[in-house]
């Protein structure tokens, strides 16, 4: 008995989403869809515009925010104090996650006495300990780093640990015979197969970060854009603080875009990138 043949719809939908330019297209669909119903709630007066203005005035107050007199200065001033307490904390995480992985992933004891610890400490949310550094570093730009190092440490070390555990025994025993020694092995055996992990962690981390750096300058008032969103919403000016909120967004979007180019560019001969299929 013949076989029907797919449908012309289903086979153009299936070539289309294979397409290197399906996600870009469904993802700016996507926006403007938000945007249109965003933009009737508010002119329809289905939600309050004193709460929600619509986007369209929304979007000049991003261009006042990011231009204008009134409020360029004080929004650069912000957003290099997020970026620092960002970057700061981000690199110091990576430093000490990264030892710390190489440390407990490479022996199986340690990974065995410490898992309970880390278990433990891990789930410990970063908002909680906001009162903690605030006691010890005051309202700076250190505590807003010292929690994002806390939020950004874990996952950079279970990331390390998973990746020096994933290494090939039979690799690894094989570099032994033939001599290689510890930063031969660790180089040649090690470093390649923990490295998509570790850049897995750094990409996660980076949005992690951003998101914790804001959260904790809006709750306790310290520098940066944080710190903008919660007084210009104490003073009620809706629209610079859904200005303030975008802009955030878009931040985060820059800093995964990115993170995501300086993995695919890191890890380009990984199969993963290059796209091969390994049977």
């Amino acid at each position: 008995m013949p076989t029907r043949a797919a449908p012309a719809s289903n086979t153009t939908r299936l070539a289309f989403s294979q397409t290197k330019i399906s996600t870009p297209i469904l993802g700016v669909l996507g926006i403007l869809a938000f945007i249109a119903v965003w933009e009737l709630a508010s002119r329809l007066e289905l939600v309050n515009s004193t709460y929600l203005p619509p986007f369209t005035e929304v979007a000049v107050t991003v261009v006042e925010v990011v231009f204008g007199e009134q409020y360029r200065a004080q929004f650069w001033t912000a957003l290099g104090n997020t970026m620092l307490g960002w970057s700061v904390g981000l690199a110091i995480s990576l430093v000490f996650g990264i030892v710390a992985g190489l440390v407990i992933g490479s022996n199986r004891w340690v990974r065995e006495f410490t898992h309970s610890t880390i278990e433990f400490l891990r789930p410990i949310p970063s908002v909680g300990l906001i009162p903690i550094a605030i006691v010890i570093f005051g309202v700076r730009p250190t505590a807003t780093i010292a929690i994002v190092v806390w939020a950004c440490f874990w996952v950079i070390l279970i990331h390390v640990v998973y990746g020096v555990s994933d290494v090939d025994p039979v690799a690894a025993s094989t570099a032994r015979s033939y001599g290689f020694g510890p930063l031969a092995r660790a180089r040649y055996v090690v470093w390649p197969t923990l490295l998509p992990y570790l850049m897995t962690g750094v990409r996660l981390s980076g949005t992690i970060a951003l998101v914790v750096a804001i959260t904790i300058e809006i709750v306790v008032q310290a520098p940066g854009i944080g710190q903008m969103i919660a007084q210009y919403q104490s003073a009620g000016n809706a629209p610079v603080v859904y200005a303030l909120a975008l802009l955030a967004g878009v931040l985060g979007l820059i800093i995964n875009l990115v993170l995501r180019q300086l993995e695919n560019s890191v890890l380009a001969w990984h199969p993963s990138v290059r796209g091969e299929v390994i049977p």
